[in-house]
């Protein structure tokens, strides 16, 4: 019998205490409990050892703390493993933790690894990034030598052109082609490589943006082309056309201008005097037709600037050359082109001795738009006549080269040499007001002026020069020149100094602005009298100005390239390159870089705004807003009437050579061609009032920029007469397309009521 004051123990309450608390506490109680025990018996083993005081503690502390720690992991590791359990309630109540610490190592695994992948990879992309390191080190050192880079993105020279004009190979080699061209075969007849060149002489960029081009419209938008072509300095004709069959500057192939100053040979170059101009101590370079005639490859050229150079370019001429005639009409190059390609070629069978073969190569120049670009201005409406009827022209050139099943066949690069500026009264300068002309002794250049003084030691050309620069800051002339000393502060960009051909000393006017000696024009008087002057339109100014711009559009075989294809604007050193490599010509030593196949940028946004130069205009009235289509000018479907050509007044009649009658087209015996020629094809017959009146088409205003006539006491008003002329035009017009509508709705009829009784 038990005591009652004795408190009696029962095991089975301790049993359902504990069975009142959790695993976690009681894992927590019994560490504890395991704890205290062992802090005693250690303090009682180090109690002679251990330091006293605060000293002591801590290490006390720090040794429990590191035991627990081990303690903890082996816990970890006899849990991960299914150690042991002292019941299976307790492993029971301990599952979750177990899962959740398995979870955290798994995680710690994973970031272990990924800790060891990015440490592999940074490793190799260091090792790469060295690699390629040490390759453009050693691409720079192989390239030392290699052409800068001007501020417009175009190579230095890779020539380097002699005092009087030639040129010697420099070490550097532009890159070679990977295009090879092949022969083809249009179905009847087999091709060997053949290019077309056209140059349409001072046809602006934006002049593809007046709405007046469907033809080259069209012709951009399946071939490849650049926003716009750079001509090169200064911005003329001549100078240009010898660059883009050379692939050299002015100042490398000699010809400098279109009149210079040679003081070697002590004579003068005037472009319209073949006499003086077409010889061949003036020619310091290979053009692209000598290029193709050393390599056995027949040419044909057309009117090209430097083609007629007597005993041809370093002894050797072109095929077939025609002679220049700017009053030529615009049928006679459609049919002397296409007569060169009904020739038969060298793949041909064997030919008669002395049968003529078509040329592989056919560059032909079209100077209409420049020439009435000066007469009229480049903003005129005369002129939007000229740009269409030379689109016409190309319209029924394509459709014949299209019947020949040529399309694919023949490479066709369509060039300008430059652009034009609209010239006034008010923006002239008199030369005798900036300089006492006394003083110069040759005056080179238009409408840049290249001067020549007497007294050419560099001090009096300093000295002169810097009075001259005084001069372009009066308020008068409002910067509206620039001044350079050839062999000091020429633009670099220019390529304009390292020739003697070069003037010393340069005057060049702003794009609009023109200087003007009083034997040729008084600026004073003509103020005073209301006097035009004229030409309306000029060129040859900074060719990196929007209003110098010229175009390069191709397309062919050697052009394999997405409809629309855009180019990066290059300067006009590169077309050489570009034609020789479309021939599988090897190219002489020139100033170009690009090699085919041409590398695109993307493509052209056709939806987009055009970027039209500003080009101011006095008389707004002569000149019609871009979206008004010319009403001069029919062009529908593959028949283009073209209309009667005005004289071109530019020429010095008596510097035009002879026309050369047009080459009659040689018809093939293939059924794929032409039995007939193209229906514009017409022989060149100047037309008359009667003519044109019996073909019904309009004839082309002469705009005598709105001044009176002295016929009928000076009532009778030529702008009134190009108005009722262009309205009867339209009168025409719209009568002859009611009258057609008319006659096939009357043939119409008919076949719809046998329709209805069926």
């Amino acid at each position: 019998m038990a005591h009652r004051g004795y408190d009696r123990v029962d095991p089975d309450d301790n049993e359902r205490e504990d069975a009142r608390l959790t695993s976690t506490e009681l894992r927590r109680e019994d560490e504890e409990t395991l704890h205290a025990e062992e802090d005693a018996e250690e303090l009682l083993a180090r109690s002679e050892k251990a330091p006293t005081g605060p000293r002591r503690e801590h290490d006390a502390r720090l040794g429990r703390k590191k035991r627990r720690q081990t303690e903890k992991r082996e816990m970890m590791y006899d849990t991960e493993e299914g150690g042991l359990r002292s019941s299976s309630d307790e492993s029971s109540g301990h599952s979750s933790e177990v899962e959740l610490a398995r979870l955290g190592e798994a995680q710690a695994g994973k970031k272990a690894k990924r800790r060891r992948y990015c440490g592999f990879a940074a490793v190799h992309v260091l090792i790469v990034l060295a690699f390629l390191g040490l390759l453009y080190g050693a691409w720079r050192v192989s390239n030392t030598s290699h052409p800068k880079e001007t501020e417009k993105g175009q190579s230095e020279d890779s020539v380097a052109p002699t005092s009087e004009g030639g040129v010697s190979e420099s070490s550097d080699k532009s890159a070679e082609s990977t295009y090879t061209p092949q022969t083809l075969s249009n179905g009847t007849h087999k091709f060997a490589p053949t290019t077309l060149l056209i140059s349409l002489d001072g046809f602006r960029a934006d002049f593809l943006h007046r709405n007046l081009t469907k033809t080259l419209a069209s012709f951009k938008r399946q071939g490849v082309s650049p926003k716009y072509m750079l001509p090169s300095f200064p911005s003329l004709t001549f100078p240009n056309h010898f660059t883009l069959v050379t692939g050299l500057h002015p100042e490398s192939h000699g010809i400098v201008g279109n009149t210079f100053w040679s003081p070697k040979m002590e004579k003068e170059f005037h472009y319209t005097d073949p006499a003086r101009s077409m010889q061949a101590e003036w020619w310091d370079a290979e053009p692209i037709w000598v290029t193709a005639e050393k390599a056995g490859l027949k040419t044909g050229i057309h009117m090209w600037p430097g083609s007629e150079v007597t005993g041809g370019i370093e002894g050797v001429k072109a095929s077939y050359v025609d002679h220049f005639n700017g009053e030529e009409h615009l049928e006679n190059k459609i049919s002397r082109i296409l007569g060169w390609l009904d020739l038969p070629g060298r793949l041909d069978a064997p030919k008669e001795n002395g049968e003529e073969l078509r040329p592989q190569l056919i560059a032909a120049y079209v100077p209409d738009v420049d020439s009435d670009g000066h007469k009229y201005g480049p903003n005129s409406t005369y002129i939007k006549s000229t740009i269409a009827e030379v689109d016409g022209m190309l319209g029924s050139l394509f459709n014949g080269i299209a019947q020949r099943n040529l399309t694919e066949i023949v490479n066709i690069i369509i060039v300008s040499d430059h652009g034009m500026a609209t010239t006034s009264v008010s923006r002239l300068i008199q030369l005798e007001d900036l300089v006492d002309t006394t003083l110069i002794e040759h005056i080179d250049g238009w409408p840049l002026y290249g001067l020549r003084p007497y007294d050419s030691r560099p001090e009096k050309l300093q000295q002169l020069c810097t009075m001259l620069l005084e001069q372009s800051r009066l308020p008068k002339y409002k910067h509206a020149f620039d001044v350079y000393l050839r062999d000091t502060d020429m633009p670099e960009r220019f390529h304009f100094s390292n020739n003697e051909r070069i003037a010393p000393l340069w005057l060049v006017p702003k794009a609009g602005w023109a200087i003007v000696v009083k034997d040729e024009f008084d600026v004073a008087a003509s103020i005073q009298s209301g006097e035009v002057y004229h030409p309306l339109g000029l060129h040859g100014y900074d060719n990196h100005h929007p209003l110098m711009r010229a175009m390069f559009v191709a397309r062919g075989p050697a052009f394999p390239h997405v409809p629309g294809s855009e180019l990066a604007p290059f300067q006009n050193t590169e077309v050489y390159n570009i034609v020789c490599d479309s021939l599988g010509l090897k190219p002489v030593a020139n100033n170009g870089t690009l090699r085919l196949p041409l590398k695109p940028s993307g493509l052209h946004d056709f939806d987009q705004a055009a970027d039209v130069p500003e080009d101011p205009q006095d008389d707004a009235g002569l000149a019609l807003p871009p979206e008004v289509p010319n009403l001069a000018f029919q062009h529908g479907g593959a028949h283009t009437i073209l209309p009667p050509e005005v004289p071109n007044l530019a020429n010095r009649p008596e510097n035009v050579l002879p026309i050369v009658p047009p080459v009659s087209s040689v018809h093939w015996n293939g059924p794929a061609l032409l039995s007939t020629p193209t229906p514009a094809v017409k022989a060149a017959q100047p037309a008359t009032s009667s003519d044109a009146e019996a073909e019904n088409v309009p004839t082309r205003p002469i705009v005598h920029d709105g001044v009176t006539d002295g016929e009928d006491d000076g009532k009778v008003n030529r702008w009134w007469d190009w108005v009722t002329g262009k309205l009867d035009a339209i009168k025409d017009w719209s009568t002859e397309l009611l009258g057609k509508g008319k006659d096939d709705a009357d043939a119409e009829q008919p076949a719809k009521e046998d329709n209805d009784q069926a």
